[in-house]
């Protein structure tokens, strides 16, 4: 259904950082780059998927309340290297990995990024 999701920054260099630590434990890394945005994806994807952009309009990035970018992890150890890339990448804890209560498989761990924007990757395969 989906076919790309951006995400607002106020600092591409740093959101370049961040986004290169914390997104290949999910198997996706920087495809393209320019000074408006950055675009991640899968090796043999044919397109980006994630783009983390530098607002259009010019004006400030700013994160939505309620509004969050769920990735799919392979494995639960995926999750678990998610989130501590993310934290050593200062980004900020929203929630440890661990099992949440939507079924009994939910294995997810969330994150913000510098700029506020809300991460979670998720892995619904039983252990």
């Amino acid at each position: 259904m989906l076919l790309y999701i951006t995400l607002g920054t106020n600092d591409i260099e740093s959101a370049g950082r961040f986004y290169d630590a914390v997104l290949p434990p999910l198997g996706y890394r920087r495809q393209r780059y320019s000074e408006e945005e950055i675009g991640y994806a899968a090796d043999g994807d044919v397109r980006c998927r994630l783009w983390v952009v530098t607002p259009f309009n010019r004006r400030r990035a700013s994160n939505g309340n309620g509004t969050m970018v769920a990735l799919a992890a392979a494995t639960r150890a995926d999750v678990d290297a998610f989130h501590a890339a993310a934290l050593a990448a200062g980004g900020f804890d929203e929630g440890k990995p661990g099992l949440r209560p939507f079924h009994d498989s939910f294995y997810a761990a969330y994150v913000r990024d510098h700029d506020g924007n809300k991460l979670s990757a998720v892995c619904e395969e039983p252990e």
